[in-house]
């Protein structure tokens, strides 16, 4: 009976341990496998068998993770305190680096983002911050992608999410707005005065080599102040003209 007890118990074990050594990898999985504690292969998708009490084996999703990056306080170049948050898109290319060369790969690249996102925008302005994200977005990117591939770690995008401010800023820059318009508007209004300016000079240089056209011109202004029937109007009349309809008549 003792006998037949200890052999059920050990074709139990036995199956345990077959059941034990067969994993089963998705299509965006793979297995990074250590052979007493040495670094073996790589292996998957699909069935894997591993030896157990001798081989190991750490699962690595290949598929891409998007990180939330914590919101950071960022001073930027001109002395504007901010607050930024972004996400970051990255996958796993070599699933051996990923689990040999650092702890944790999750973790690493979240930490290295946030301090990258404080780096790469605390060297612009706040213009810059609010107007040039494509830009930015591509600059914080590369920095990443490149401190990441020792990794195996590929950064495939950054995007910023937000940039916040605090309301006495969002007022600065509301009056700061408010003033350039106002300067616009009194440049074009300039502009506006000095080309009328110049139609009145051309004007007044054409009347002046034609005393005809400066008659006519006179005769005009009678007649549209004429037109006002509300007061009465006494237009002096002179010399000059009457010289000029004078010599007018006489020639015909």
């Amino acid at each position: 009976m003792g006998f037949e007890l200890s052999f059920a118990t050990l074709a139990v074990l036995l199956m345990a341990l077959l059941v034990s050594a067969f994993r089963i990898l998705r299509e965006y999985e793979r297995g990074v496998v250590f052979q007493l504690g040495r670094f073996w292969k790589v292996k998957g998708p699909g069935l894997v068998i591993i030896i157990p009490g001798i081989q190991q084996m750490v699962r690595v999703d290949l598929r891409t993770i998007v990180l939330d990056v914590p919101t950071q306080d960022v001073i930027s170049r001109d002395n504007v305190s901010v607050k930024v948050n972004a996400v970051v898109y990255f996958r796993v290319l070599d699933p051996q680096k990923a689990i040999i060369q650092v702890e944790d790969y999750h973790v690493a690249t979240s930490q290295l983002a946030q301090t990258t996102l404080r780096a790469v925008l605390g060297k612009h302005e706040l213009d810059e911050m609010l107007a040039e994200r494509e830009r930015l977005n591509i600059d914080i990117q590369q920095v990443l992608d490149a401190q990441t591939d020792a990794w195996g770690i590929k950064v495939a995008n950054v995007e910023i999410k937000h940039v916040d401010l605090d309301e006495s800023m969002v007022r600065a820059i509301a009056k700061q707005a408010e003033a350039e318009r106002e300067r616009r508007a009194k440049v074009i209004h300039a502009e506006g005065e000095l080309q009328a300016s110049e139609k009145l000079m051309q004007a007044a240089e054409m009347l002046g080599r034609q005393p005809g056209a400066m008659q006519l011109r006179y005769m005009q202004t009678l007649s549209n102040i004429a037109g006002d029937k509300s007061s009465t109007i006494v237009f002096p009349l002179p010399i000059e003209l009457l010289q000029g309809m004078a010599e007018l008549k006489s020639k015909r």
